[in-house]
């Protein structure tokens, strides 16, 4: 796999290696471990959902099949890599969803998940200090 390219939506895909690989191909000097994990993270943004939805790539098929790959990164050991994974699995995990993937665009709905995204931080902020 080292020489073939990165192929959106392709169920031949494997999970990247984690970052520990050395010799794993770059994609415009980035390896497909953190494009992936970059892009995975971006998911935890409502904004960006609605800017994915607004391009029309959450009807593209192929884009389609490719977040339902990306679910790889619910699973150790790659979950331990991600920066805030509440957010980012659980919207991954939504998008697995047409009437989600459609009502995204909606202005409502990317406040409304804004809201509950502070309200989930407070809280764990208070709990942790506890």
């Amino acid at each position: 796999m080292a020489s073939e390219p990165m192929s959106v939506g392709s169920s031949a895909l494997e999970p990247p290696a984690p970052p520990s690989a050395s010799n794993e191909p770059k994609y415009g000097g980035y390896t497909r471990f953190e494009l992936e994990l970059e892009l995975v993270q971006a998911m935890g943004n409502p904004q960006y959902l609605n800017h994915l939805a607004s391009r029309k790539l959450l009807s593209n098929p192929a884009f389609i099949a490719y977040l339902d790959y990306l679910q790889y990164w619910s699973r150790p050991p790659y979950i331990k890599y991600l920066t805030y994974p509440g957010p980012a699995l659980k919207n991954l995990q939504l998008l697995q969803q047409e009437k989600f993937r459609q009502e995204i665009i909606s202005p409502d709905l990317v406040q409304a998940l804004t809201v509950e995204g502070m309200r989930a931080t407070v809280e764990w902020h208070r709990e942790s200090q506890g």
